[in-house]
């Protein structure tokens, strides 16, 4: 199951529309992931209509209409993966410790809202993911999104994608 996972699109405040490799993303992956900060309900529709399957939540610039939509966690078993998606997980310091404990039955976690790569494993084998932004780096050198393949309880092959500037 191959996976296209990413965050915080912020569509049209950030950019009038997802880079079209991203799109292609979309059209060929088995599952969209996406943490949140949507912006628009048009931008959800159309990822919803292109994916085969789409696990996402809102986030903290989505307004009324997109929350209620979207849940704020997301839960999903793949393959024998257990995969959580949440926006926000508070500040970098203490995360791994917070996570472990908010989501104590999730082998992987998903969140967006700092738009900063991020990938960990905790001390009680929590992976983290933060795939940053495809539209809106702010102080990051790149765009970027993440893919990543699944297969009987694994994550594997969780590759950072940058986007050319522009």
């Amino acid at each position: 199951m191959r996976l296209l996972i990413m965050s915080d699109t912020h569509v049209p405040r950030r950019a009038k529309d997802l880079p079209s490799r991203v799109w292609r993303e979309v059209d060929t992956a088995d599952l969209v992931v996406h943490a949140g900060d949507w912006v628009s309900e048009s931008l959800l529709d159309r990822v919803r209509a292109r994916s085969r399957t789409l696990l996402a939540v809102y986030g903290n610039n989505d307004g009324p209409a997109l929350r209620a939509r979207l849940p704020e966690v997301a839960e999903a078993e793949l393959a024998g993966l257990r995969l959580a998606v949440v926006h926000e997980t508070g500040p970098a310091k203490g995360r791994e410790q917070r996570c472990e404990r908010r989501f104590p039955g999730a082998d992987v976690l998903v969140f967006g809202h700092s738009h900063i790569p991020w990938d960990s494993v905790t001390a009680g084998g929590l992976r983290l993911l933060n795939p940053g932004s495809p539209t809106d780096r702010r102080r990051q050198p790149h765009h970027t999104y993440l893919t990543a393949s699944v297969a009987d309880g694994e994550l594997s092959g969780v590759e950072l994608h940058r986007l050319p500037a522009g």
